[in-house]
Formats: structure tokens, sequence, C-alpha cells
């Protein structure tokens, strides 16, 4: 048995009927953190569609899905994961399937 000076049994945690369940505080959409991930994920993208650097495009879809497993804003993150997803997409498309570049051989 210890004593603790004041054991008041409504502060107790250890008593069913004084615990509470958790609610996360509620936070403005825009006092969210920034996500990082998916601004990467972006820029990549639109390096690989650009520069038609295949290494990039693969940056950006596993940015996308840091981004995707990341998500705390869905309307917003959802916007920007689904444009980078697209710039991803379209700068493997070009560089696999697209017209050769000039000054290559293959």
């Amino acid at each position: 048995m210890s004593s603790h000076g004041n054991a008041s049994g409504a502060s107790d945690p250890r008593q069913p009927s004084a615990a509470k369940p958790y609610v996360p505080p509620v936070v403005a959409p825009q006092d969210l953190p920034v996500d990082y991930s998916g601004f990467i994920a972006v820029i990549f993208g639109v390096f690989g569609v650009m520069f038609r650097y295949k290494l990039s495009s693969w940056l950006a879809i596993i940015f996308c899905a840091q981004s995707l497993a990341n998500m705390r804003n869905y309307e917003n993150d959802l916007k920007q994961i689904s444009m980078a997803f697209m710039f991803a997409i379209m700068g493997l498309v070009t560089n696999y399937f697209g017209p050769a570049r000039p000054g290559t051989k293959s």
C-alpha cells in the first residue's frame, strides 16, 4: 500500500466509472501540418513528365503511396495525391511507350 497524499476516488483511473474515452482535439484544416511527401510527389511527378526522368516518376509513385498512407485531411490531400499520381503515370507512360528522345539510340 502506498500513501500518495490526496488519493481521491474520482481521479483514480483504475475505477471504471472514472474512465473517460479519448476524444481527439478538433483541428481546423488550415492548421494541419504540411504534407511534405505529397508535395515532393508532385515535384517528382512534374520533373518526370517535363524532363522525362524515369527515376523521378517512380519516386513520385513512392511518395504518393507514403502520402496516401499518412493522409489526414481527406479532401485536400486526396486532390494533391491524385494530381501527383497522374503526373507520375503520365511520366512513366511517356518514358516507356512514347517516342524516343532525340539523341538516344533506343
